[in-house]
């Protein structure tokens, strides 16, 4: 076989199965129900789970539930040496999912298809494997990346996690290591940093895209992070 990407739905009968090569799936809408392994359970968008080729696994979902298959012949060298069997991924690669969902309902030339299938194996080499969060933490990560811009106060993504402020900082540091302050002020920063890189766009409007009103607390924020204004950096 070679490696390949598809768009697959899994009905709600159940079918055990094993095959010969290794199998990536990442929901794009839906969640689906999967026993793999030492896993039972649901896994949702924005997670991927590792079938190891000659594994038993048993699939079931809803009608509406789409996912992104990977067929591969070996996996990354990273997801190869995982303990984990349900990794979240990274927004980079989820919006690349969209992508791919797009050009494979059309009709593709085998170099698109190939060079697609590349760049999908890119992204994955740049996962970070963290393994599967909590529904409620993952939905207020969700809530982080959709307000970007605006201010996010610890009170609205506990209720976001339906927790109190109180669980919701104990839990969200437990599952991903680090407070929810130093997590938004992180992913902020690497905002600011692709912009600034790929953008022409005023330091300004850099600031207010990652949350900040006032240029020069933007700054200061960058310098501390970065260990360089935007301004240097831009240069």
């Amino acid at each position: 076989m070679k490696d390949l990407l598809s768009i697959r739905s899994y009905s709600t009968r159940p079918t055990e199965h094993a095959h010969s090569y290794n199998q990536l799936v990442l929901p794009l809408q839906g969640m689906i129900n999967i026993r793999v392994g030492t896993f039972n359970g649901k896994v949702s968008p924005r997670e991927c789970v590792i079938v190891r080729s000659n594994e038993m696994h048993l699939f079931t979902a809803e009608k509406e539930a789409r996912f992104i298959v990977a067929d591969l012949k070996k996996l990354p060298d990273l997801i190869e040496d995982s303990p984990h069997i349900v990794f979240e991924i990274s927004k980079p690669l989820s919006q690349y999912l969209l992508f791919i969902e797009s050009q494979l309902e059309n009709e593709l030339s085998t170099a698109i298809e190939q060079a697609m299938l590349n760049t999908f194996k890119l992204l994955l080499c740049e996962q970070r494997l963290t393994p599967k969060l909590d529904i409620r933490i993952n939905n207020a990560l969700l809530y982080i990346e959709q307000n970007m811009s605006e201010p996010i106060i610890i009170s609205d993504l506990a209720k976001v996690a339906c927790l109190s402020p109180t669980q919701f900082k104990k839990n969200f540091k437990k599952q991903l290591g680090i407070t929810v302050l130093e997590y938004i002020t992180s992913l902020r920063m690497k905002k600011a940093q692709a912009l600034l890189t790929h953008t022409d766009y005023p330091l300004q409007i850099i600031a207010e895209q990652v949350g900040y009103t006032s240029l020069s607390a933007f700054s200061r924020k960058f310098s501390q992070f970065f260990g360089l204004s935007p301004t240097k950096f831009k240069q």
